[in-house]
């Protein structure tokens, strides 16, 4: 039998476009008279749109409107941006940045690893240990895991923590007394096993779940990971318990409005949502639907007052569009997920150099 031969790939050939193609990125103020337009064109790559939105967000920008087109080798988005009081970006400083996060040398986003179902996920971050806990919300619970913390003579520098359908989900991180990562295998140990003992659920059905669903990613966006940890738990397959009561002022209710429809001519999935206009509502759902393994090849966002509209054209990582009413509604129920994650009344819990802070 003759030997088969392959043809050899250079492993550099994949990012070989985007090198001598980098990301181009203009901020303009004067189109608008109300917000600074910022524009990108750059060559396409796997998840392009959420590290472009996540940078957004974490500068604290107010996406008004934006227009994203994907369809291809090439990637151009529009965004309509403000800060948060409103007013458009004009601090040279802050335009730098973005020029400098947005353009050629900017970080790539990391890729999901998976990790076998934990309650509690240790790692070493510089210098912080990051600790994450996911289980089951109850009275109490973040007294007990600071006890715990607190008995070890571990130092908490910030933590983060999201509630949503009765379950919890906390990013903490935390250092020794040398403000050290901790390297105390025996004091993580014990650390490991108290938080679990404390997580621990007396539904065995619902422990034995819990557990299997969980998963773990090295370093990553601090918001992206609780979505995942949170989604990896299945929180949108359990009854809501927020209230769908509609606001006096407003005609829509607190629930969004999630329609799922075939674009049978172009090959898409159309995902429209109507909701209450939040900061980074654009984030969350781009987030998750980048998580569920979809690439969003066009959208539209626009803010109307109180109020957002947003429509993503959607398809798999395979290609495939969202052609049962399983996947619709799976879909459906994990972006519902995502949005109502940050607005439940006090869901998210911020400490930040020992000040606690409550709510969005």
């Amino acid at each position: 039998m003759a030997k088969v031969c392959w043809p050899y790939f250079d492993p550099e050939y994949e990012n070989f476009s985007y090198r001598i193609n980098p990301p181009r990125v203009s901020v303009d103020n004067d189109s608008c008279h109300d917000c600074t337009v910022i524009k990108i064109d750059s060559v396409n790559k796997p998840g392009i749109l959420l590290e472009v939105v996540q940078i957004l967000t974490d500068l604290d920008f107010i996406i008004t409107k934006a227009y994203v087109s994907s369809d291809g080798v090439w990637f151009m988005d529009v965004f309509h941006v403000t800060d948060q009081q409103g007013k458009k970006v004009t601090d040279s400083k802050t335009i730098d940045v973005i020029e400098k996060a947005l353009g050629p040398k900017g970080k790539s986003t990391e890729g999901v690893k998976s990790w076998p179902g934990k309650r509690v996920a240790v790692h070493s971050v510089g210098d912080h240990t990051a600790v994450e806990l996911i289980g089951r919300d109850r009275p109490g619970l973040l007294s007990e895991i600071s006890a715990v913390l607190a008995s070890l003579q571990f130092n908490v520098i910030a933590a983060e923590v999201w509630t949503h359908n009765r379950r919890i989900a906390c990013v903490l991180y935390v250092n020794d007394a040398t403000n050290q990562a901790i390297d105390d295998q025996k004091k993580l140990s014990i650390m490991e096993e108290q938080l679990n003992h404390i997580l621990r659920v007396s539904d065995e059905e619902e422990d034995e779940k819990e557990a299997k669903n969980n998963f773990y990613m090295g370093s990553t966006h601090m918001d992206r990971r609780l979505h995942q940890m949170l989604f990896a738990d299945r929180d949108y397959e359990r009854a809501s318990v927020t209230t769908t009561t509609p606001d006096v002022d407003c005609p829509l209710s607190f629930r969004p409005k999630i329609e799922i429809e075939r674009c049978g001519e172009k090959g898409y999935s159309a995902v429209s949502v109507k909701c209450k206009d939040r900061a980074k509502l654009m984030f969350d759902i781009v987030c998750t639907l980048t998580d569920m393994q979809y690439v969003v090849f066009h959208a539209t966002i626009s803010s109307e007052g109180p109020y957002a509209s947003q429509e993503y054209f959607i398809r798999h990582m395979d290609g495939c569009t969202l052609d049962t009413e399983g996947e619709k509604e799976r879909v459906t129920k994990c972006i519902e997920a995502a949005i109502q994650r940050r607005v439940s009344e006090l869901s998210t819990c911020i400490v930040a150099n020992g000040t606690v802070y409550l709510g969005l």
